[in-house]
């Protein structure tokens, strides 16, 4: 008789569980997504991801999903430009016509490629996990809100920055990295914004000076998703005696700690649509690591939030999500299987964990843009004598 195959619970849909859940079905191997969300639509899924040869785009290759990525990709998007606080272009990359290493992809087109590549009714909406409760030999019994309660052979934790999963593993819990980004954003800008489309591009472009920075990057459909960075109190506006609801005065504040930049930068705070969200940056200690626990693990931000300075988050939690997939699948054992995944994956994103603590310290830091020039400058002469990514 064939063996009764083992309950796997996957805490969270975003791109690295759903990798996670794409590839083990692929296998063969059924599983079941819970997120909290009340539905895949119930929230706007952020900006735009650029997707590297070696992490994210050899993870669509596992799910079997790289020539719909393709199709939706945006390669023009690799485009960057780095300038300083007065407007002046320090650094420019331009994509060759054949260049791939890192197109860009719309978060919200890559969640939806990957639940349309699951079988129906594997995620379930609006399922909240309260705690899990360890019942020995690796199962446990994942408690949701409202009550309802199931019992799992293995529990993947990919919810996020403030995972349900990893208190059970790790005492760790993400701090604040002394950097908030103040979201805005910009509709339809070829037409209605288009000295704001030049000076953005294809692509991204990044203005760091004296710990601030105006980040803009462009999106799909003639979106521009912006930033503007800074160091301060994770509490900056209840200090500027400000509310984020209040768009006019919370552009004032934001205005008044760029004065002096360039007017066509300024403008990216002056033109933009909508309001403003307040998007303070946290981080887990690097590195982080837990003892090995029978039927439970992390992928994703949940084993390794950083910075988004490393531009390597979701790219690895999609290959997470991947190489443990496999594992699993590939393994005689769910416990050798857990135990190789970890061996590769926690050195690894530590790795890139203190690559994004350098980038942070280098583009918001009271000497840029050097820092973010000598950066740029390195990852083009390495990409030239590699022939592989650039910045």
């Amino acid at each position: 008789m064939n063996p009764t195959p083992p309950r796997i619970a996957i805490i969270g849909a975003g791109p690295g569980g759903l990798t996670c859940a794409r590839v083990l079905q692929r296998r063969g191997v059924p599983v079941t997504v819970f997120d909290r969300d009340a539905s895949a639509d119930a929230r706007p899924q952020g900006g735009t991801l650029d997707l590297h040869l070696t992490t994210g785009q050899a993870a669509l290759h596992a799910a079997g999903l790289h020539d719909e990525f393709t199709a939706l990709a945006r390669p023009e998007g690799q485009q960057m430009r780095l300038l300083d606080h007065a407007g002046t272009v320090l650094f420019a990359h331009h994509p060759a016509p054949d260049e791939h290493a890192r197109p860009e992809i719309d978060r919200g087109q890559l969640r939806r490629l990957l639940l349309r590549s699951l079988a129906p009714e594997t995620v379930r909406w609006g399922h909240y996990l309260r705690t899990l409760h360890p019942l020995g030999d690796g199962r446990h019994r994942a408690e949701f809100d409202g009550g309802h309660t199931e019992t799992f052979d293995l529990v993947i934790g990919a919810d996020g920055a403030w995972s349900r999963v990893r208190p059970l593993l790790s005492d760790a819990t993400p701090h604040y990295s002394g950097v908030t980004f103040v979201e805005f954003g910009l509709d339809d800008v070829d037409n209605r914004h288009p000295e704001l489309a030049r000076l953005v591009g294809d692509g991204s472009m990044m203005a760091p000076f004296a710990n601030r920075a105006l980040i803009a990057q462009r999106n799909s459909n003639g979106h521009i998703r912006g930033y503007a960075a800074f160091r301060g109190s994770e509490d900056w506006t209840l200090d500027a005696g400000v509310r984020m609801a209040d768009t006019e005065a919370v552009r004032a504040v934001l205005l008044d700690t760029f004065a002096g930049w360039d007017e066509g930068l300024l403008a990216l705070l002056r033109e933009n649509d909508g309001g403003f969200l307040n998007r303070p940056l946290f981080a887990l200690p690097v590195p982080h690591t837990w003892t090995h626990t029978p039927g439970l693990t992390l992928l994703g931000d949940a084993a390794h939030l950083m910075t988004p300075f490393s531009g390597m988050g979701a790219n690895l939690a999609m290959l997470d999500g991947a190489e443990l997939a496999e594992a699993l699948a590939g393994h005689d054992g769910r416990d050798s299987a857990l135990r190789a995944y970890e061996a590769a994956m926690l050195p690894r994103s530590a790795e890139a964990a203190e690559g994004a603590a350098r980038g942070l310290a280098n583009a918001i830091a009271p000497d840029a843009p050097q820092g973010s020039l000598r950066h740029v400058r390195r990852m083009a002469e390495q990409a030239e004598r590699t022939g592989q990514e650039g910045p």
